[in-house]
């Protein structure tokens, strides 16, 4: 069952141009495919759903006029979607039959009454997407039962590490494979912990430890962009710098640097965030994916966005002409060339519109909510 009272009141004008009308048309589109038994959107997949959350939780961030809006998907999403997870409570107790891990620090699964498990798929960076997405929502309500989901998330990230590369953690529970991802969201959520929730020096202690290992990892380039893991010899693979990739890290390293002062980290998201520009983006700023145009699949068509919504948020903390300039003009080209008839947008931000469904549309939603407040 859809939703609709949920979007058919945020339905302004086309004809409106500024950021946040775009944005507020953007999300009565997102909204026709939230369906309220599964709690999450039709057409797309169980982590996508977490980064379409996301995105309406940083629009009611800034825009008041749909915070009733996101307040209603948050209660909903909260309690339904566990229903539409593809492996629930798959997570790191046990591996080939024996405990791992266990910490000090390790709290039960159940915390303040949230069923952590609920939200686990015994893939990592589903687990921490998800735990990102309830930090975004603890932003726009102040709930703490999404910051405690949030906390119990990582708690269960944290009996991953170390890897067999020394640091970091591994991308899902078979423990067979070190990856980008994975790692920068786990100093992702250790930095936005370590700004709001208690005991902020651990959390600090641990973005600063993934940030050290993931630094000298190997998975940073010569170019400085990301490739998307190591070997098994723990070097770097060679593959694919996907756009999230060079986006997630410098969410993680701006939230770092509010946390605890220091410019190093800002310096390093620098260098990553301008080598990505300059390898991904056209000669308008446009930013695309190295699958386009025709071979995104359901994960890659969730990319972009990332990016950009990362890209923004080291803009809130070091601005940069260079960031505000590939934000705007991803956001005007989507909107000019990205949009069909019911303005819902897809994979090439370029144009022509192609590969529209809810990931497509929420991801091209991020750049036009991160391009609110840009002169």
């Amino acid at each position: 069952m859809l939703v609709g009272f949920f979007f058919l009141v945020l339905a302004p004008s086309v004809a409106a141009q500024t950021p946040t009308t775009r944005a507020e048309t953007a999300l009565a589109a997102l909204q026709t495919w939230y369906n309220t038994t599964s709690g999450i959107w039709d057409t797309c997949g169980w982590w996508n759903g977490a980064n379409c959350m996301t995105v309406l939780a940083d629009l009611a961030d800034v825009d008041d006029a749909v915070r009733d809006v996101a307040v209603g998907v948050f209660e909903n999403t909260f309690s339904a979607a566990p229903r539409s997870n593809p492996a629930p409570g798959r997570g790191n107790d046990t591996y080939n039959g024996s405990i791992k891990h266990h910490r000090p620090q390790e709290v039960d699964r159940r915390r303040a009454g949230v069923d952590v498990s609920q939200w686990l798929d015994g893939a990592y960076d589903d687990d921490a997407w998800w735990a990102l997405a309830w930090i975004a929502a603890f932003d726009v309500t102040g709930r703490q039962e999404y910051l405690d989901l949030a906390v119990g998330v990582f708690d269960e990230l944290s009996k991953v590490w170390p890897s067999r590369c020394g640091g970091g953690i591994y991308w899902d529970y078979t423990h067979t494979y070190v990856n980008a991802i994975a790692n920068e969201l786990f100093l992702s959520l250790a930095a936005h912990l370590a700004n709001r929730a208690s005991n902020k020096e651990y959390y600090v202690d641990w973005a600063q430890r993934e940030w050290d290992w993931f630094r000298g990892s190997g998975m940073i380039n010569a170019n400085h962009t990301i490739n998307d893991g190591l070997t098994d010899s723990c070097e770097n693979n060679g593959q694919t710098t996907w756009t999230y990739n060079q986006g997630v890290v410098l969410g993680g390293l701006a939230e770092l640097y509010r946390a605890t002062p220091n410019t190093m980290y800002l310096d390093s998201a620098g260098e990553i965030a301008r080598a990505a520009i300059a390898a991904l983006s056209d000669s308008n700023g446009v930013i695309h994916e190295p699958c386009e145009p025709s071979s995104c699949n359901g994960d890659s068509t969730q990319f972009k966005g990332i990016f950009i919504r990362n890209l923004r948020l080291l803009d809130s903390v070091a601005p940069d002409e260079a960031y505000s300039r590939v934000i705007t003009a991803s956001a005007d080209s989507i909107w000019a060339k990205d949009r069909d008839a019911s303005n819902k947008m897809g994979v090439n931000w370029a144009g022509p519109i192609q590969q529209v469904d809810a990931s497509s549309h929420s991801s091209a939603m991020d750049a036009l909510v991160a391009a609110i407040g840009l002169s």
